[in-house]
């Protein structure tokens, strides 16, 4: 069995690795960035009627400035985000599922998203940059042979087709199309998830793991 490479940032990288090992597969962490907050200001709350969040970085690294917004409610990319919103105070209005292209928000209303430095804009809302996403130096991927890497961003695929140059013998499990795109060509076998989400992308990668086909 070929051994599987997760390249997202913590803390997802270890979720994603527990989820793994719990399919029996082997697993090696090797993120390719580090989420880090940014220096952001709250806007004014009644500038707005509710709040998008596409990832829970937003609440793990938003800092006190999302104290001033609690009041507004909150519609959620997946259970995920929305478990961690509802943990620090937020009333969740929504969940989706399906990624944030699914999301069923709301006509007309003012939309807050706080989102990452590096993110995919949301027709009607207002886009607040509270994390960012910084590449680490190094980080080993380069060296890489025969094994599946799971790539859960368009960001983290472009990033590895930066740095991985021999890829015949890596097969790529990515987390959408665009993902997978991203990823450039080259590779042993490149294949998206049915559906954008860990799950799916997982079992995905299990059956390349195992050399199945995808």
């Amino acid at each position: 069995m070929k051994p599987l490479v997760i390249v997202r940032p913590e803390p997802g990288a270890s979720r994603s690795a527990a989820q793994a090992q719990e399919l029996g597969l082997e697993v090696v962490r090797m993120p390719l960035f580090a989420v880090v907050p940014t220096d952001w200001q709250a806007p004014d709350p009644r500038d707005f009627d509710a709040i998008v969040l596409t990832s829970a970085n937003a609440v793990r690294h938003g800092g006190e400035e999302l104290s001033k917004l609690k009041a507004l409610p909150v519609h959620a990319v997946g259970q995920a985000t929305a478990a961690i919103a509802s943990a620090v105070g937020f009333t969740v209005e929504s969940v989706g599922n399906g990624g944030s292209a699914a999301m069923n928000l709301p006509f007309g209303e003012r939309l807050l998203h706080l989102t990452g430095r590096d993110h995919r804009d949301i027709a009607g809302t207002t886009a607040i940059a509270v994390y960012e996403a910084r590449e680490l130096d190094s980080p080993g991927v380069e060296q890489l042979h025969d094994c599946v890497i799971a790539v859960h961003s368009p960001r983290a695929g472009a990033r590895l087709a930066e740095l991985v140059q021999d890829r015949s013998h890596i097969a790529i499990a990515a987390i959408s199309p665009e993902a997978a795109r991203a990823c450039g060509s080259g590779w042993r076998t490149i294949s998206a998830a049915v559906e954008p989400n860990d799950n799916a992308l997982l079992a995905l990668a299990a059956r390349l793991c195992e050399g199945r086909d995808a």
